[in-house]
């Protein structure tokens, strides 16, 4: 078995989805693309009678909340389950932070407690009070039986809260996917990043991270060695970006934004889209640029990046962060447009004047030939047994999204089916290791998942 460090620090040079082998720093890796292959994995699905998500023998789920139920603070789960972090609480329980990808327009299809409510504490509201509908629960579930123990709203009032990620502090970025302005009947702008502790009991107060720019943010990873956090984008021409924080672990107290260029290679497009720009497995060094400006009151810090020399993704959407690396999904990079997977290996001297010398990589390390096997990437996070875990979000008539999982030599195979049409998202893994909490997206369910996690069959 791999374990979770490998994958993360030395096995995760091996190619991703069967494109050949490539070492940190080795540029004579394979150039073009080449199918992707499958192994066993752990198993055929079996069928799920329920008809919800069919799973490898041995293999289980158990439903923790749904759209409707009753939480702890007397309001009912809202819908568009996305983004999740999972934290340790004690020896027993855990809690989740799930985000609410719900926008304004959607208020007619809320549950009636949502259309009416009010709260101070709300980040924004309509013109008649009511809060818009946006935002996160929080669950604090017990692994030992099994239960939710307590449930409850802690950000109202944004818009399309879609991903995040968490922080080791103990708190979830939560990001809105909207650029929404103040205007006849909403007063605030949005297009933020958000923080809530994940002991939080309640409403918190909603503070948005200004500094760390306005645009169509998806997901967050804070290196904890640097502190620094990496934004992705949901946009077709897409930058990446970090965020250097004046104080480490309080992003409240400003910092500086900035967007990733490849060294050499001014406006780089990553998408392959008409052509092959960059080269698969090949390391590029980065440099990084300020942006100004960073509440961009007319969304155009990518435009405005792009022109001083930025690269472009295909819509950046979920991160994970490793011991000094990333992965990050772009969900219609390549050249069939079935997605990409980046990968970031910071400076030594991340941040500092020092990295010039010794800059940055990144690296092309995944791009789908085959949608049968990889198709619309979307979050991700790493198994106990050191495989890549991928959350496809692909809206397409008679097709059903799977959780992939991708071993460090560069296999794939299906861990789950989702047998309605919705997208599973926010996988994550309890700090044990034994159990994966995973939402679907409508109407929500939110699921634990556990089973034989070490008995990965090649």
């Amino acid at each position: 078995m791999v374990s979770r460090r490998q994958f993360i620090v030395g096995s995760a040079g091996v190619a991703f989805a069967g494109l050949g082998y490539s070492l940190l720093g080795n540029n004579a890796a394979s150039r073009n693309a080449i199918n992707l292959s499958e192994v066993h994995g752990y198993g055929a699905l079996k069928p799920d009678p329920n008809g919800l998500l069919d799973l490898p023998e041995g293999f289980s789920y158990q439903v923790i909340s749904e759209r409707d139920d009753t939480m702890t603070d007397g309001l009912p789960v809202p819908d568009r389950a996305d983004g999740m972090g999972c934290f340790k609480l004690d020896d027993d329980r855990v809690a989740l932070v799930r985000n609410h990808e719900i926008h304004p327009k959607h208020l007619d299809d809320c549950q009636p407690a949502f259309k009416n409510l009010k709260s101070e504490l709300a980040y924004d509201q309509f013109n008649d009070g009511v809060a818009l509908p946006g935002g996160t629960t929080n669950l604090v579930y017990n692994t030992k039986t099994q239960n939710v123990e307590q449930e409850y709203l802690t950000l109202i009032g944004t818009v399309r809260n879609c991903s995040g990620g968490i922080t080791p502090w103990g708190t979830w970025l939560t990001c809105e996917e909207s650029v929404l302005r103040a205007g006849d009947d909403i007063q605030n702008d949005h297009g933020y990043v958000f923080e809530i502790p994940a002991n939080a009991k309640g409403l918190v107060n909603p503070e948005p991270l200004k500094a760390m720019g306005r645009f169509n943010h998806e997901a967050a990873v804070v290196d904890p060695r640097t502190g620094i956090v990496y934004l992705t984008e949901d946009k077709d021409d897409s930058l990446f970006y970090r965020f250097i924080p004046n104080v480490k672990g309080q992003l409240n107290q400003g910092g500086k934004l900035q967007a990733l260029v490849i060294k050499g290679h001014r406006q780089l497009d990553t998408r392959n889209w008409d052509r092959q720009h960059i080269d698969l497995q090949s390391w590029y060094e980065v440099e990084w640029l300020n942006l100004a400006n960073p509440e961009a009151p007319e969304d155009d810090l990518r435009l405005r990046g792009y022109q001083q020399g930025a690269a472009l993704f295909a819509r950046g959407e979920g991160i994970h962060m490793g011991d000094n690396e990333m992965y990050f999904c772009c969900t219609s990079g390549g050249h069939a447009q079935f997605g990409q997977v980046m990968r970031y290996q910071p400076s030594a001297f991340e941040g500092q004047t020092q990295e010039q010398s010794a800059p940055g990589q990144i690296q092309l390390f995944l791009e789908s030939t085959d949608a049968s096997l990889y198709n619309f990437g979307d979050n991700l996070t790493v198994m106990p047994n050191g495989h890549l875990m991928v959350c496809e979000d692909q809206y397409l008539p008679q097709v059903d999204n799977y959780l992939r999982g991708v071993t460090p030599d560069g296999k794939v195979y299906p861990f789950a089916q989702v047998k309605i049409q919705t997208e599973p998202a926010g996988a994550c893994f309890s700090p044990d290791g034994q159990v994966m909490f995973v939402n679907l997206y409508s109407p929500t369910k939110t699921l634990a998942i556990t089973g034989p996690w070490q008995d990965f069959k090649a």
